[in-house]
């Protein structure tokens, strides 16, 4: 199983709009990078789900339900989307200010890159925000 952090804005798509739907479509990532890391995505690996825009802060878990499939909607077999379910809301308390504030995340690509929309976590980084979000 591997680990990721989906970003989304709140505004557009929430974490509770996950939780309402129980089972949703990932779609719309077009950065060649972001595609690069979702073609490694596997049903069955979990996922963060990170607000983005003023929010900045990462609200709940997700679980994978399918490998990556072409978009349907798109016609372009590269453009790919893969399905999730919401699994646990976070208490809120796991911000982007937070995390770079710690010198354990300093290689995390979330702090590294913060414009991409699928990326790749870590078990150790993975561990240490849901310990953080407990705190």
């Amino acid at each position: 199983m591997a680990y990721w952090l989906l970003k989304t804005e709140p505004e557009s798509y929430s974490f509770d709009d996950l939780i309402r739907e129980e089972e949703a479509v990932w779609d719309g990532v077009t950065n060649n990078w972001a595609l690069k890391f979702m073609r490694s995505i596997k049903k069955g690996d979990r996922a963060l789900i990170y607000h983005s825009g003023k929010e900045k802060s990462i609200a709940g878990i997700a679980i994978i339900t399918s490998n990556p499939y072409p978009d349907p909607e798109k016609g372009n077999p590269s453009l790919l989307v893969f399905n999730l379910r919401a699994e646990q809301k976070l208490n809120g308390k796991v911000s982007l200010t937070r995390i770079k504030s710690d010198p354990f995340f300093g290689e995390l690509l979330l702090v590294r890159h913060t414009r991409l929309s699928i990326l790749p976590v870590e078990g150790k980084y993975w561990r240490k925000i849901l310990v953080m979000d407990d705190a």
